[in-house]
């Protein structure tokens, strides 16, 4: 066989094996992360004055099993995009206290960039960022709590692939609009009167109490509160924590305005 057609058929051969390298990799769905939101996504975000590119909310209610995606419309306020039945979460109502515990959390947390996880055991995940700095200043501890996809929970939501794959593509497309984070409320039920009185002789009821705060201050104005931590709890819009973070050990700053004191 001459020169010319061993390298032609080297040269086949290669093509070859990387048309089956590339259709075993769109096989195992390694682009999974990067899949367009569907027709149907883009079209409600238009319905509802957003798009994919504005900024994102995630409500989590536990006794329910249900997540909601909020974004920001052109009036600046958050509109309901759409709530997704979580497929299973685990341990009961009530904080994550330290790993193994089983529990899911609760509480107020932002997902920024690098918690994305587009390779992901369980089809996709974002990591909640637990341990926040209201955790830490209890001692609390965990690791790798997630939003994820494969419907088996170990301390973590999970979702259906389908779910978490719109859910996923939903985030993408806020950082890509060069939003740094979104925040994530994760309760154990909706933070209603009538669950609180409900609720009222759990061991958690202060906890529930201060995130019922914060869960005020959304349905009030439809717009995710700026959250922080003095005394080893959470405050709300009491300053900006990306500039003037509190000590969550330390004592609180007054608060500013009387108009301020209905969220507080």
């Amino acid at each position: 066989m001459s020169p010319v057609s061993t390298r032609w058929l080297r040269f086949a051969g290669l093509a070859i094996m990387a048309v089956w390298l590339a259709g075993c990799s769109q096989f195992t769905g390694d682009n999974r992360h990067m899949v367009p939101l569907p027709k149907a996504a883009v079209e409600r975000l238009a319905a509802i004055g957003s798009s994919p590119k504005a900024p994102m909310l995630v409500r989590i209610y536990k006794e329910s099993s249900e997540l909601e995606v909020w974004k920001q419309t052109t009036t600046g306020k958050y509109a309901l995009f759409k709530t997704y039945a979580i497929c299973t979460w685990s341990g009961a109502l009530g904080p994550k206290i330290r790993e193994g515990d089983m529990q899911s959390p609760e509480g107020f947390y932002d997902v920024s960039p690098g918690l994305m996880n587009p390779k992901s055991a369980y089809y996709l995940s974002f990591n909640t960022g637990f341990p926040n700095k209201f955790d830490r200043s209890l001692g609390r501890t965990g690791s790798n709590l997630m939003v994820h996809g494969d419907c088996k929970s170990v301390g973590c939501y999970a979702m259906t692939d389908g779910q978490i794959k719109e859910i996923y593509a939903l985030a993408r497309e806020t950082f890509s609009g060069g939003n740094r984070n979104f925040q994530v409320q994760m309760f154990p039920f909706r933070m209603t009167d009538a669950n609180m009185a409900k609720h009222a002789s759990s061991p958690h009821i202060a906890f529930w109490t201060n995130l019922k705060q914060g869960a005020d201050i959304f349905e009030n104005t439809r717009v995710p509160p700026a959250w922080d931590v003095c005394e080893q709890r959470y405050v709300f819009n009491r300053n900006d924590p990306t500039t003037q973070p509190l000590d969550p050990n330390g004592a609180c700053p007054p608060i500013q305005s009387s108009a301020a004191m209905a969220y507080f």
